[in-house]
């Protein structure tokens, strides 16, 4: 089944917005302010922020443009203020898949920009039809790392052994993600979830959890579109019937339906798990990933629900 990741672009009136946006930034509105030999670079999402200011340190001033957790990210607003960050930027690093389409039309109105734009989907060679949650995929965040390094490098040049020792340290510090990880799959292979949306679908099959939430459904809701009834039931009987261990649900977006499925699970004593598509305020992307890790072990082992996190 193809993604089509619809409801993840900025409404409709947004989108207009967006070129009017690109316009006034290119009108002489003024650009965020960088101390001498500091560059600016912006992350359309926080967690992509977080990596480029873990490399780029003292040296980089970081716009991050969805930060938000306690928002529905499918609902963004493009702002002036962040069509100036973009227009005067040196590093932009965007989802891509379909995933913040928004920053194209910004970065297009000012295309005579010398900024460097990194996709995470096209240094995953991943297409549009792809899981765009490419943060929860434990490869990912290690290779955008290794190549924002590369990019601030070239960039200032000067700094290049400080942004290399950062990334040595980056590098060591995901090494606990990658143990977490490998701690939690001898214990929970082959249990088996419930889903909403495929937001932590690359994390669960790192762990060797087994999903059994119907693909056609997660893509569905994922797009705003109705599942079909059949789904719904195959959705409930999962729930009702106790046949998972835990339903892992996008904190951040709800609808009648996932709501309805949420209620089924606690009636039925099936823990819940809040998975996000946006960093949580005050972490970084190593602990956050751990932090989800932990929460899916809770529920697979221990019977316990995280319906948000801390």
């Amino acid at each position: 089944m193809v993604l089509k990741y619809s409801r993840h672009r900025v409404r409709a009136a947004a989108t207009l917005t967006v070129l009017a946006l690109g316009s006034l930034a290119l009108a002489g509105c003024g650009s965020p302010a960088t101390a001498p030999g500091v560059l600016a670079v912006v992350g359309a999402e926080v967690q992509y922020g977080d990596v480029l200011g873990q490399i780029g340190g003292a040296y980089v001033q970081v716009t991050s443009v969805m930060s938000n957790p306690a928002t529905d990210p499918h609902n963004f607003e493009a702002s002036p203020s962040v069509a100036r960050a973009i227009a005067s930027a040196r590093l932009v690093v965007q989802n891509g898949a379909g995933y913040d389409s928004f920053m194209n039309k910004l970065e297009g109105a000012s295309a005579g920009s010398s900024r460097v734009v990194l996709s995470v989907a096209t240094l995953l060679h991943r297409g549009s039809a792809a899981n765009p949650h490419f943060w929860y995929a434990p490869a990912t965040m290690p290779l955008l790392a290794a190549t924002v390094t590369r990019e601030l490098s070239i960039l200032a040049p000067a700094h290049a052994s400080y942004f290399r020792a950062r990334e040595s340290a980056f590098a060591a510090s995901w090494r606990r993600v990658t143990a977490t990880l490998a701690a939690a799959k001898r214990t929970l292979a082959h249990r088996a979830v419930a889903t909403t949306e495929p937001v932590g679908d690359y994390l669960l099959s790192a762990l060797g959890v087994t999903n059994l939430t119907p693909f056609r459904f997660q893509a569905d809701v994922m797009n705003g579109v109705d599942p079909s009834p059949q789904d719904i039931v195959t959705q409930q009987n999962l729930l009702r019937e106790r046949r998972v261990s835990a339903l892992c649900f996008n904190a951040q977006v709800s609808s009648p339906v996932t709501l309805a499925l949420r209620a089924d699970a606690v009636r039925a004593h099936v823990p819940l798990v809040a998975i996000y598509e946006t960093m949580p305020s005050g972490e970084h992307v190593q602990g956050w990933m751990i932090a989800e890790l932990d929460a899916i072990a809770a529920a697979l082992e221990h019977g316990v629900s995280t319906t948000r996190l801390s």
